[in-house]
């Protein structure tokens, strides 16, 4: 996963930033600025019923800001059990702040009425139970009516359900965010979203969205903020940090290789009829209901390898749910005998890896020799899928597309008792360039992209799955007479706005439904959780929190 973006931040409101910076590969790089949207139609949804997983939500990050709406705009104002800051600048005099008790750690909504410099103290919350509250989570939209928030589902049989909702109630002119509980009835298998929010604004605005969200025994700490405003009647959000873990050491531990999605480069050239792929030819899709496959990587939070009991528990759990293949990257952490026995035991196919790191694209290479060498001596070939050699390495810089041919052709030889495909995969403008398909055409059985719609400034988070439709149609025609399948797509549940694409826990529902609805059987959905152990300090934000497990779902997972 590759990219950048520009962001606004509390201390650099004063002249605005932009960034596209390269950063190491734990972290996106190169966004490409001038993305294209394609205008795919998509197939209505029909939200009118049901649900029978609810999704909870918790709005965490950094500082962020926003002008509040305006009245006449906004459908409802939620209160808060912190009252907006009734603060100075401390360039005319010392704040002061007048608020309820916090009783949860939702974040904290300030209000900094005049342009200045402005300090809010830290403040601590401790909790002895678990406790479910009605927050609010933020989210820019362009103009127009736009349905926000609900609790989106997804059910596999006609279902009744009970389920918990986050609405506002009005007395007189007090409006409050609530939750409530409602009764469904779901006539037939399908995703739907339950109580969702309608709102009209006449230009581009940052809403106030109420969701439920649940906090675990702990201590929450909001830090000490300091900001520099330079806008009237700003409002600042001051977030809680999660309480800290304790956890036990895993069995064995290992170097952590990255792996992240890549970022969008849509075509100018696209069908405006979505084709699909025919299941025939290469039998690498799904059930139906669940994503054909998901990404796994066998690490704990901190990076170190999970056991192979912890493995064996995610495994049951997806397969559980439904997908029938998963994709690993590497071989390290046991992930061929851990992953591969459990992917045995419960009837998975696995998407195997080979990963470059480094700019030595031949099996001289160490890292790629033992990788080669382990998949060679472990030969379980009745479990794989699908073989995919390197993941984005034209894109970083690693290999040539003519020395990712030759890679590939030394891994058919070495690999002789596997008589499956293989291909590598890029991003979708990596695919668009001639020297590419010159070199890969001829050499892969299917073309293999990335496809984030988060990384197109103009695709918001519901239009996810049309705009993947149209990167997959684009790809289907790169490589004439060879079918393409996404092998990572996703959304992320927190980080920040890239235009109309915002990351957040309604935002990833909402996209995710979006993809299982559109490309589902033929996408790889990135990731089962998220990868905590990777570098969080990038300008999406967003890296860390592409673990779509609870957007599906999926239950059951190893702690």
């Amino acid at each position: 996963m590759k990219a950048t973006f520009a962001v606004a931040a509390a201390a650099a409101m004063a002249g605005g930033v932009s960034a596209s910076t390269i950063h190491n590969r734990h972290a996106h790089e190169g966004f490409h600025a001038q993305l294209e949207k394609k205008a795919y139609a998509a197939a209505p949804i029909d939200n009118s019923t049901c649900g029978c997983t609810t999704i909870y939500s918790t709005y965490y990050g950094e500082a962020t800001l926003h002008n509040p709406p305006p009245a006449s705009t906004s459908s409802a104002a939620s209160s808060s059990s912190v009252a907006p800051s009734s603060t100075k600048p401390l360039t005319t005099a010392a704040p002061t702040t007048s608020s309820t008790p916090i009783v949860v750690p939702t974040p904290v909504a300030q209000t900094c009425p005049t342009p200045g410099v402005y300090t809010f103290p830290a403040t601590t919350v401790t909790l002895t139970e678990t406790t479910t509250v009605c927050a609010a989570s933020t989210t820019s939209v362009p103009a127009g009516t736009h349905t926000l928030g609900g609790v989106t589902t997804i059910v596999e049989t006609a279902t009744t359900v009970t389920c918990p909702y986050a609405t506002v109630s009005t007395s007189g002119s007090v409006t409050t965010s609530v939750i409530e509980t409602t009764t469904y009835v779901c006539p037939s298998a399908g995703t739907y979203t339950i109580a969702p929010t309608t709102t009209t604004v006449t230009a581009p605005t940052t809403v106030v969205v109420p969701v439920v969200s649940t906090y675990c025994p702990g201590t929450y700490t909001q830090p000490e903020v300091v900001t520099t405003i330079v806008d009237t009647s700003t409002v600042i959000y001051c977030p809680f940090d999660v309480p800290a873990t304790t956890t036990a050491a895993a069995t064995t531990s290992a170097a952590v290789p990255v792996y992240t999605t890549a970022s969008v480069v849509p075509t100018t050239v696209a069908s405006s009829t979505s084709t699909g792929s025919s299941s025939t030819a290469t039998g690498l899709t799904g059930n139906g209901v669940a994503p054909w496959a998901i990404t796994y990587t066998p690490y704990d939070s901190d990076g170190s390898c999970k056991s192979s009991s912890a493995v064996a528990e995610d495994i049951a759990a997806i397969a559980a749910f439904g997908v029938t293949a998963v994709r690993v990257y590497s071989t390290d952490c046991d992930t061929l005998p851990n992953v591969g026995g459990a992917c045995a035991d419960h009837g998975l196919k696995m998407i195997l890896g080979i990963y470059i790191d480094a700019a030595q694209c031949t099996s001289n290479n160490p890292t790629v020799d033992e990788q080669i060498s382990s998949i060679k001596e472990w030969a379980q070939w009745d479990l794989v899928d699908l073989i995919v050699v390197a993941n984005e390495a034209i894109f970083n810089g690693y290999c040539t597309a003519s020395e990712l041919a030759d890679l590939i052709n030394e891994c058919k030889s070495e690999f002789s008792g596997y008589t499956g495909p293989y291909t590598t995969t890029d991003t979708v403008g990596i695919w668009q360039e001639s020297t590419t398909t010159d070199a890969l055409c001829d050499v892969v059985d299917i073309v293999g992209a990335q496809a984030h719609a988060y990384f197109n400034s103009e695709t918001a988070a519901a239009d996810a799955g049309t705009f993947v439709r149209g990167q997959l149609d684009i790809v289907n025609a790169v490589c004439p007479g060879k079918e393409a399948r996404v092998l990572e797509t996703g959304w992320p549940s927190a980080g920040t706005c890239n235009g109309v694409a915002c990351a957040g826990v309604v935002e990833q529902a909402a996209a995710i439904a979006s993809l299982l609805l559109e490309v589902s059987q033929e996408s790889v959905f990135f990731s089962l959780t998220d990868d905590k152990w990777k570098d969080g300090n990038t300008d999406c934000q967003c890296e860390q929190h592409w673990g779509c497990s609870s957007a599906l779902g999926l239950t059951g997972l190893s702690l």
